[in-house]
């Protein structure tokens, strides 16, 4: 039996699909709100934490001349920030995935719009597919471009990607407080500060691509971007 909807014409509960699909479009459409509040607000509780602890390791600066106390306390502190940023960077991927379910859900009900009113698929600009690249589209992001600078690049100005730089930064602050404490070289001071920056930078980057590829194969695509012939 098939389970396609018939025309609007000839199915008479067309006007009731069309108010729950429209209540469920809301919905989502609200929940989507959510998520983008909420990775806001927790992209500002770790700026708010980070700028307290620099606040506060300026004034034991003062007291302090830089000296063994400072660094000990500046270790601690910054430790914690590091700890924050960590989890909000987690916090973020999970949030994105949820961002991205949300979209396939509105892609889906896009897809049953059109089912039932077909004559309006030249007016959508956004994609009725649930599949990979109909939720980029639906997103804004081309998956068929070509590489270019800034899609390559396209990661640092995400909010994971922005918190991510500065986490890095931090790790790299600790990795160098912790060198000056042995007493080594400037040079390796920095070397130090560096390869913490680096190794940071790549673990979160890893993890964000993990987090989003495991995702994938729990999205059912019902209604795949139909390919082209060459």
């Amino acid at each position: 039996m098939s389970t396609e909807m018939p025309p609007a014409g000839r199915d008479p509960a067309a006007a009731g699909k069309l108010q729950i699909l429209a209540t469920e479009h809301w919905s989502l459409l609200a929940t989507r709100s959510l998520t983008y509040t909420e990775s806001l607000g927790r992209v500002n509780m770790f700026l708010a934490v980070l700028s307290g602890a620099v606040i506060a390791l300026a004034l034991i600066a003062q007291a302090d001349h830089f000296g063994s106390t400072f660094i000990a306390v500046a270790i601690f502190m910054l430790t914690v920030v590091f700890f924050v940023g960590v989890a909000t960077v987690r916090r973020l991927n999970m949030l994105n995935r949820d961002d991205f379910k949300w979209v396939v859900g509105m892609n889906r009900l896009r897809h049953a719009y059109l089912e039932l009113h077909p004559e309006l698929e030249p007016n959508f600009i956004t994609s009725p597919y649930d599949d990979l690249p109909g939720a980029l589209q639906t997103m804004g992001l081309d998956p068929m471009s070509a590489p270019t600078l800034g899609t390559v690049f396209h990661g640092f100005v995400t909010l994971p990607g922005m918190v991510s730089v500065i986490v890095a930064s931090v790790g790299a602050a600790i990795a160098g407080l912790a060198a000056i404490g042995f007493g080594v070289p400037t040079y390796v001071v920095l070397l130090a500060g560096l390869l913490a920056f680096l190794a940071v930078l790549t673990a979160t980057a890893r993890a964000s691509r993990r987090s989003f590829r495991a995702y994938r194969p729990s999205a059912d695509v019902h209604f795949p971007t139909p390919t082209t012939g060459t």
